[in-house]
């Protein structure tokens, strides 16, 4: 791709991201925030059950295996498969700011095809924070984390109250949510973009 789009460069006045003291420990697991969530939760037979772990400072890792559900041409992921794993990685960033966030703008390059079977190893990490917006890139490679780059993405996420989710889900789900007595899983299913 020659260039970026003006809209994800931070401006002049964005600051370095700053680490939640609360957030996860960099190794520990991220988890699921929504069990339904087609990026990371278990309850998706065809999704991408993406398994993220913090990093250090503001940044995360993450992997997914490339299954025959996953593919677009014969044999290999399907482009939007592969922009679903980076944004969904790329939301992971969030538990690391302890901040409610969607995403406002992803850009995608896709540099070489994914096989099904292959497991793709994902960083993301947050470059720089201004009022709402999150700046951030995330980068998939091939045949371990220090393999070759297959995809990669920069991206603008925007912060939000969580009436965002209420008022815009639909009223089934967010009621199911809601009335589950797990305090900490209904908290968590609104903590980063689903």
């Amino acid at each position: 791709m020659s260039g970026r789009n003006t809209a994800l460069t931070p401006p002049d006045d964005a600051t370095a991201p700053v680490r939640h003291p609360e957030a996860p420990a960099p190794g520990e697991p991220l988890g699921s925030h929504y069990e339904h969530c087609f990026g990371c939760g278990g309850g998706q037979p065809h999704g991408l059950h993406l398994e993220a772990r913090a990093g250090d400072g503001v940044s995360v890792t993450a992997e997914f295996t490339v299954r025959p559900a996953h593919q677009g041409a014969p044999g290999l992921a399907h482009g939007g498969v592969l922009a679903t794993a980076l944004d969904e990685t790329l939301g992971a960033l969030n538990w690391l700011l302890r901040v409610i966030a969607v995403t406002g703008r992803l850009e995608t390059d896709f540099v070489r095809p994914v096989p099904v079977g292959t497991v793709l190893h994902l960083q993301a990490e947050v470059t720089a924070v201004a009022g709402r917006k999150i700046y951030c890139t995330a980068v998939g490679r091939t045949g371990g984390p220090d393999g070759p780059v297959a995809v990669r993405a920069d991206a603008l996420f925007i912060e939000v109250k969580v009436d965002h989710f209420i008022d815009n889900g639909r009223p089934e789900e967010i009621r199911a949510v809601m009335a589950d007595p797990d305090q900490v899983r209904r908290a968590r299913a609104f903590e980063v973009n689903p």
